[in-house]
């Protein structure tokens, strides 16, 4: 079985494609039975669409995998805390975990600013772990935007 931190490392290599791609560095993997069903990144940017956040095409793609829309028996890494879309999306896809890396302290929906994904009033709640390499995962997140504003650019 692997760690946390095996599948975080791969979730951060989908964000360094995103970094590549000049998107936001977020990188998300959905595991099933210790096996690897889907990974992506950010493609904002890319596909001219604010919905296209790593952890919104993964769900697609584990859905795809195991062709339903209730992806039980999985967990989610992703670098970043999920935002309110992102973690609504969690919930109703049923995944009963969520390992993330860094905290967003501005829309982050895991504990931040809210907790929608512990939050019992719902009928689906996951279990969060927080900060599994976040040291790594802040320092690609801090190193974009900071290249961003010393080019002058937004996103």
């Amino acid at each position: 079985m692997y760690t946390h931190e095996y599948y975080m490392t791969i979730a951060l290599k989908q964000a360094l494609i995103a970094y590549d791609n000049k998107e936001a560095p977020i990188g998300a993997v959905i595991v099933h039975n210790n096996k690897i069903i889907a990974k992506a990144h950010n493609q904002i940017e890319t596909l001219n669409d604010p919905t296209a956040h790593a952890e919104m095409i993964a769900i697609t793609q584990a859905a795809e995998a195991l062709d339903s829309w209730r992806l039980l028996d999985t967990k989610i890494y992703v670098t970043l805390e999920p935002c309110p879309m992102c973690a609504g999306a969690i919930q109703l896809a049923r995944i009963p975990e969520v390992i993330f890396a860094s905290l967003d302290p501005k829309k982050g929906a895991c504990g931040s600013l809210m907790n929608i994904l512990e939050d019992k009033r719902f009928n689906h709640v996951c279990k969060i772990t927080s900060g599994v390499m976040e040291d790594e995962s802040s320092a690609l997140l801090k190193d974009f935007f900071n290249t961003l504003r010393t080019k002058g650019e937004k996103l």
